[in-house]
């Protein structure tokens, strides 16, 4: 099983689609605080429909707490940014693997990236276009590692 950690998320209908597809990928969700909206909000639940209550989110208070907590984890730790220069598909993805993505108009800090570099990860996107939606984002790249890691999945196919 994946972990997918969102970093200030800003957008509630974005983090309500993640769950939907956390639930439907057998995928960790990991919400770090602060967010702009309450995790109560109808419009969370409404996106996530009506898997927000089989999703069980950890939810975090500050992304020290999360760090603290997970330090012996740091190497298996992915970033996704459009930073870098790695396209997802290079990275090689593991069963536990922390997948970070960063809140909608302000992305993942770079100190936190830099503890990790080489793990930072982008989706190739063409000229034109400065970023993809968040949960489009997450789905692109969490399936990449399900497809990775097909024959251990613990899903239901």
């Amino acid at each position: 099983m994946f972990n997918i950690v969102l970093v200030s998320p800003q957008i509630p209908q974005n983090t309500g689609a993640i769950g939907r597809l956390c639930v439907n990928g057998n995928l960790n969700l990991h919400i770090i605080k602060p967010t702009i909206f309450s995790l109560d909000e109808k419009a969370v639940r409404r996106a996530g429909l009506d898997y927000w209550h089989k999703l069980n989110p950890k939810i975090w208070e500050s992304l020290d707490e999360f760090l603290e907590a997970n330090s012996n984890k740091f190497d298996r730790f992915f970033f996704a940014t459009t930073k870098s220069k790695t396209p997802y598909f290079e990275a090689k993805f593991l069963p536990g693997d922390y997948l970070f993505f960063g809140g909608e108009s302000t992305g993942l800090p770079m100190e936190l990236m830099k503890k990790k570099w080489e793990n930072a990860i982008t989706i190739p996107m063409g000229k034109d276009g400065r970023s993809l939606n968040l949960a489009i984002s997450v789905g692109i790249v969490a399936y990449e590692a399900i497809r990775q890691n097909f024959l251990n999945f613990e899903g239901v196919v």
